[in-house]
């Protein structure tokens, strides 16, 4: 048969069966040597083993895993193994075609079917599912949820259904998609079928609701640690135009893929402009570009090196672009859980990567008043604030930030991180009790229906029309806060709002106003602690640069490396992590394999990418002794060990 683009042909791998309880010695076995063979990994890494067992036994799973973790090798796997297709529920075209383009060279048999493929080919893909030509059939919930699509999947025997990013099967959730909650019809249409719903982001409320909208109440739950311990954390006061720290922040990161994540349309384009002008190579990605740009963006970021992707959460859902240094946002997200999820994108291949952001009173009461003024119902208004308030009490924590962001999933760590901003950098606190008791007694004597600028030009007695206007430099506070400066008071006033001391009004466009909670604190009857904003730290010392090499490594054979890969995947209009990620050219500069039986014990080198890239890279490593005079017995340093591989597992 003719194979559609969108279809992987299988090079090889265990005959399928039909695995059930009892049976598990053998498929265990069946799956350990397909991780080596297939995807070129000696080991399993944290649950991905036991999931593997529950599905091949037949079991429905709940998986939670952090991004870079290997969800994906868990319902890869046992599709190859048992008989049949295995169905795959993707959010998004670009994810699921990434999917697909990364195992084809691998040698396993995936298609993908949405609105790209031709309706010629669609049929093919269709007949390929269900004659057993397939081992992964990745679809979009509104495609599998077509009756004509149940239809033509009811006469394929199918091996198992994942369902993937399955958080945004909660309406609660950062991204919510309505045809996920048709799903829970797999269950009466496909029984007996394995299920897995997977995602690196579900609070246990989310946790719940998946569980009970995707009908899997027997599900066995897999929650592995959230920590991603490469990723420093850091959280900056606004102090002047986001665009400007942005830039302070990018010079420790010249020439590094990243992603900065802005609010609106315009913020992303004018962002990426200024980005442009400092030398830096940046693209904007927002909703409302042509479709035809917007993908050509997203593959410039994908294949070239030291791309920045400016953009809305449009985009990044599924990103697999294992070397992206940094994750930045210049506007707040709406929850601890879209915070987690964004950044998760950072640092996959497991080398150090950045997680910064900075905000100020502006985000805190642009997005209360997104919430106020949604058309949701007052539960789910209830529900975003709380999550609102979390994020915000998250960002002023003065302990370990990571500790302090695991405890939101409830997780936890035995000690301190020393990999965040406040561990590297403890801020340092004051009595802000008289600055405190001076902005909400300023607060009420205006009226409490007017904005924090003008608050803040009583307290430090400005003359400003509005001020002579309404008369308020008559008000006994006028002029009591000339000590702090305008950027002093927006962070008292900051810290008050996100404590529940005062509110902003949306329908009064950010009139602040106070709570029950201010009277203890005007009275006396209590004292506050504030954090002072510290300066922008200086870029990370070079010791934390990701780009270091294993000692004994020549950065020139690793450049001669990469060009390689780069023009292997330019010659098959992959990205370059498709061919081998960062840390597979770094063990094979460090190692320097001779022979093709060397370079399969590499880590992420299978057979697949043996027979399709072995022949190129040996050649290189063999010109560059030729051009040395060395080779693999004047290596001094010692083997890189399993121990020494990256702590997280690239999906596929």
């Amino acid at each position: 048969m003719t194979w559609p683009s969108s279809v992987g042909e299988r090079r090889g791998g265990p005959a399928p069966v039909a695995a059930a309880p009892g049976a598990g010695r053998d498929v265990t076995a069946a799956a350990r040597r397909l991780l080596r063979e297939v995807y070129g990994y000696a080991e399993f890494r944290g649950s991905q083993e036991a999931i593997i067992a529950q599905v091949l036994g037949g079991g429905d799973a709940l998986v939670l895993m952090p991004t870079g973790g290997g969800k994906s090798l868990c319902y890869q796997l046992p599709a190859m193994i048992r008989a049949g297709v295995g169905l795959v529920v993707s959010p998004l075209i670009a994810l699921m075609q990434d999917q697909v383009a990364a195992l084809k060279p691998l040698g396993v048999r995936a298609a993908f079917l949405n609105s790209t493929v031709p309706h010629a080919e669609q049929g093919i893909v269709l007949n390929a599912a269900r004659s057993g030509q397939l081992d992964l059939l990745y679809l979009a919930p509104e495609r599998l949820l077509q009756e004509h699509t149940l239809a033509a999947l009811a006469g394929a025997r199918v091996a198992l259904i994942a369902i993937d990013e399955a958080h945004c099967v909660s309406q609660w959730g950062h991204d919510f998609r309505q045809d996920y909650l048709g799903l829970d019809v797999l269950a009466e249409r496909f029984p007996g079928v394995p299920r897995l719903a997977l995602t690196a982001t579900a609070d246990a409320a989310t946790r719940e609701e998946i569980v009970a909208r995707l009908a899997l109440p027997r599900a066995r739950r897999f929650v592995s640690g959230f920590d991603r311990p490469n990723i420093h954390y850091a959280v900056r006061a606004r102090t002047r135009r986001p665009q400007d720290q942005l830039g302070e922040f990018l010079k420790g990161h010249a020439g590094k893929a990243g992603i900065v994540y802005a609010m609106t349309r315009k913020r992303v384009e004018q962002t990426a402009a200024m980005l442009c002008e400092r030398g830096v190579d940046a693209l904007a990605y927002h909703a409302g570009l042509p479709a035809g740009e917007r993908a050509a963006h997203q593959a410039r970021f994908l294949r070239e090196d030291g791309v920045v992707m400016v953009a809305t959460i449009a985009f990044g859902m599924g990103i697999d672009k294992p070397d992206v240094r940094f994750v930045a946002h210049i506007d707040l997200p709406k929850s601890v859980e879209a915070y987690y999820q964004e950044t998760g994108r950072a640092g996959r291949d497991g080398a150090p990567a950045d997680a910064w952001m900075v905000y100020g009173l502006q985000d805190v009461a642009r997005l209360a008043q997104l919430i106020d003024q949604s058309q949701a119902g007052d539960q789910h208004k209830r529900v975003e604030r709380q999550r609102l308030d979390a994020l915000l009490g998250w960002c002023e924590v003065t302990t370990c930030r990571r500790r302090a962001l695991l405890a939101h999933f409830g997780d936890a760590l035995d000690a301190d991180c020393g990999n965040c901003d406040t561990c590297l950098d403890p801020p340092r606190t004051w009595d802000g009790t008289e600055a405190a008791q001076k902005l909400l007694s300023c607060v009420y004597r205006t009226g409490q229906f007017l904005g924090a600028g003008h608050v803040i030009n009583v307290l430090r007695g400005k003359d400003t029309p509005k001020v002579r206007r309404r008369r308020h430099e008559r008000l006994s506070t006028f002029g009591i806060g000339a000590e702090l400066s305008a950027v002093q008071w927006r962070s008292v006033l900051r810290q008050l709002l996100v404590r529940g001391y005062a509110r902003t009004d949306a329908e009064r466009y950010g009139a602040l106003s106070l709570t029950a909670k201010a009277r203890p604190l005007l009275r006396g009857e209590e004292r506050i602690e504030l954090r002072e904003d510290t300066a922008l730290r200086r870029p990370e010392p070079a010791s934390r640069q990701p780009s270091a090499l294993p000692p004994d490594t020549p950065p020139a054979l690793w450049e001669a490396l990469r060009e390689e890969r780069r023009r292997l995947a330019e010659a098959a209009n992959v990205p370059p992590f498709v061919v081998f990620h960062d840390a597979t050219l770094r063990e094979m500069a460090h190692v320097r394999p001779a022979s093709p039986e060397a370079l399969l014990q590499l880590h992420g080198v299978g057979r697949a990418k043996l027979e399709r890239y072995g022949a190129a890279f040996l050649a290189v490593l063999r010109r560059w002794e030729e051009a040395t005079g060395t080779g693999a017995a004047a290596r001094t340093g010692p083997p890189l060990t399993s121990a020494a591989m990256p702590a997280t597992m690239p999906d596929t």
